[in-house]
């Protein structure tokens, strides 16, 4: 069976042969040591499960006696390295996206995240977790939290950040599977299972192959041993997140071959599509408090219209309901001078050190001033908010929630 959310099969067969009907087998495949570990936590006391998650991450598994065996093989799946990782390549693939500053969150705030958001199926695990309600601000600080740990030296190390952070986000992806599961309200026929192999490697996608593609747009320049190192770091992220061997891409030309697929079969962008992107690129409105601020809010809004119409393309963003803005002439001085920039950083070692040093203060910044005081926990909710809209086609925007022992 193939959920109604895989459109153009028969397109996609003509391009694709037989990988666009193995890849829809993907959208009912899921992540079983991170959900067997989930359920061994739901059967501890309230907050133990997650505790001993945190100290096993922290000190090694061995160190934790009391740990479920489940937790034991999802540890022993993590911490064996795949033969074809390097580590070298993968310090110098984060480079890349830590060099970029600003235009690398550019590209992720507006063009990453809304390309996600556009998935009629991946983007209602979001929307059952409250996505329009809670925050923007702090979702868009955990989201570049991951992914600067993911990209900082030894970020995916048995001890560094990005491995804390990723184990952290496959263990919560797994419990809002649970919970939506247990809701009665998840739709299998229509969307698949809830957070499948195929939504997760289209994510992997969006953090890598579109970061390329969204730099390039700008004027970045991004040499062929850039890309090749920057996917080899988010394919060993693919692996350590859960994501099956099959999917994850070993080269650029891999990469764009599925991601041509998935974008083939993709269903068109829903009520929900538009809901989350009008909330991502209108929340400085949303938190504006005086008219100064509401003045400035207008401003940036438009300039994130405008970026994220170039990213990716009107008519994606005619599809997500995102505005014309009048700043489209911004974007061919932006190119301009960030393409002079970047030659002259080609030509420096020493303005090339500097950039990554910028870029780096770019990303410590742009994670504290949306986090605050709160750090990115990427804890497993204990319940989800807004579950009735997931049988509603349409309707309003009621909210209900789905309990579960504390984990």
């Amino acid at each position: 069976m193939i959920p109604t959310r895989f459109r153009n099969l028969d397109r996609a067969r003509q391009l694709y042969g037989d990988r666009a009907d193995r890849l829809a087998g993907f959208l009912f495949r899921c992540d079983p040591p991170a959900d067997r570990a989930v359920e061994a936590m739901a059967s501890l006391p309230p907050g133990r499960g997650w505790a001993l998650l945190k100290r096993a991450i922290a000190s090694g598994v061995e160190s934790v006696p009391e740990a479920p065996e489940a937790f034991r093989e999802l540890f022993r799946e993590l911490e064996r390295v795949p033969a074809w990782v390097d580590r070298p390549t993968l310090d110098r693939g984060g480079r890349l996206l830590l060099r970029s500053g600003l235009l690398g969150g550019l590209v992720l705030g507006t063009a990453s995240l809304v390309y996600g958001y556009s998935s009629p199926g991946g983007n209602k695990p979001l929307i059952a977790s409250g996505a329009l309600s809670h925050s923007v601000g702090r979702r868009l600080g955990e989201t570049s939290r991951f992914v600067q740990a993911t990209c900082s030296p030894g970020g995916l190390d048995r001890r560094g950040a990005g491995f804390d952070a990723t184990v952290r986000v496959r263990v919560m992806h797994a419990q809002v599977r649970r919970l939506l599961r247990a809701s009665g309200r998840w739709r299998n026929d229509d969307w698949g299972e809830p957070i499948n192999q195929h939504d997760m490697a289209a994510t992997s996608l969006l953090f890598s192959l579109a970061v390329i593609d969204g730099l390039r747009k700008l004027g970045f320049r991004v040499s062929q041993s850039e890309v090749d190192d920057y996917l080899h770091l988010w394919r060993y992220s693919g692996h350590l997140m859960g994501v099956d061997p099959e999917l994850l891409p070993a080269s650029e030309g891999d990469a764009r071959r599925l991601w041509g697929l998935i974008e083939l079969t993709e269903g068109e962008p829903d009520d929900d599509s538009r809901a989350l992107t009008r909330a991502l690129l209108d929340a400085p409105l949303a938190q504006a408090r005086t008219p100064d601020e509401r003045r400035q809010a207008e401003r940036i809004v438009a300039l994130s219209r405008t970026f994220c119409r170039a990213l990716v393309g009107d008519r994606l963003a005619d599809q997500l309901a995102v505005p014309r803005s009048q700043l489209r002439h911004v974007l061919p001085a932006l190119r301009l001078a960030v393409g002079r920039f970047e030659r002259a950083r080609l030509a420096s070692p020493a303005l090339d050190r500097r950039a990554f040093e910028a870029g780096q203060r770019y990303w410590a910044r742009a994670v504290a001033i949306n986090l605050g005081r709160s750090p990115a926990e990427f804890a497993p909710p204990l319940r989800l908010g807004a579950l009735s809209r997931l049988g509603a086609k349409g309707g309003p925007r009621a909210t209900g929630l789905a309990d579960a022992p504390g984990l």
